[in-house]
């Protein structure tokens, strides 16, 4: 027992070292103790003389029975150990994953529990989730934040993207790396549509999306550019 006290906390500190969240470690060393604290009670038995030949095949008849019966529960919580270990996401991420967006609150034994946008739990099972398509929006340091802003025909398009390039240029969250770009991406029916594309930190990005959405609606105007709406001429002829 000792020796497994040992190796308990020598488990624990090369997790701590490998830089695992905290939920992660005490699973796993919780994990490796029980297994560790059974083989030594079934050796100590084996040492008394108690034959452990039938005692073994009626734990492996009643364990098969138990698995079976707890498939999918069995099912999440090996699926919550891949998790655990492959990491796919860590509490704290903000994810999309079910059906479901939110930051993952904790990865519990058998399910993951998110926290949405509205302040709703939400309960996963780990098994839909190892087995379905993960969104980890905060898995990357940068995000690139699109945008498709549209002007009248008829208005000048360099006064566009020189305004668009002066808001890149001045706001300090938008890193400066030379893979911003700004271009026309469409002639549509009511407007000339240009794309802007900008890269950022990941957690900056919703003040850059909503910064940039307002100095475009508030300036445009002023420098005698027109966002247009949706339009359709009629004409009427009389025969």
């Amino acid at each position: 027992m000792m020796i497994v006290k040992r190796v308990s906390k020598m488990v624990s500190k090369i997790l701590r070292k490998k830089d695992y969240d905290e939920s992660p470690q005490g699973f796993l060393v919780s994990l490796v103790s029980i297994s560790l604290h059974i083989l030594v009670v079934l050796t100590a038995l084996s040492q008394l003389g108690v034959e452990m030949t039938s005692f073994v095949a009626l734990i492996g008849a009643a364990g098969l029975a138990i698995g079976m019966a707890f498939s999918g529960t069995l099912g999440n919580f090996a699926e919550g150990v891949m998790i655990l270990i492959f990491r796919p996401y860590k509490v704290g991420d903000f994810i999309e994953a079910q059906g479901e967006i939110g930051t993952v609150e904790s990865i519990q034994i058998f399910n993951t529990i998110l926290l949405t946008l509205d302040n709703k739990t939400v309960i996963v099972p780990n098994g839909a989730m190892a087995n379905g398509n993960i969104t980890n929006y905060t898995y990357q340091e940068k995000r690139r934040v699109d945008f498709k802003v549209g002007i009248a025909y008829g208005d000048d398009l360099k006064t566009a993207k020189d305004i668009l390039q002066k808001f890149i240029d001045e706001d300090d969250k938008i890193i400066k790396d030379g893979n911003n770009f700004i271009g026309l991406v469409e002639l549509g029916d009511s407007s000339v549509n240009l794309t802007l594309r900008v890269w950022c930190k990941t957690e900056d990005y919703w003040d850059v999306y909503f910064k940039m959405n307002e100095r475009i609606y508030n300036e445009f105007g002023d420098s005698g550019l027109n966002i247009p709406f949706p339009q359709m001429d009629v004409h009427v002829h009389n025969s």
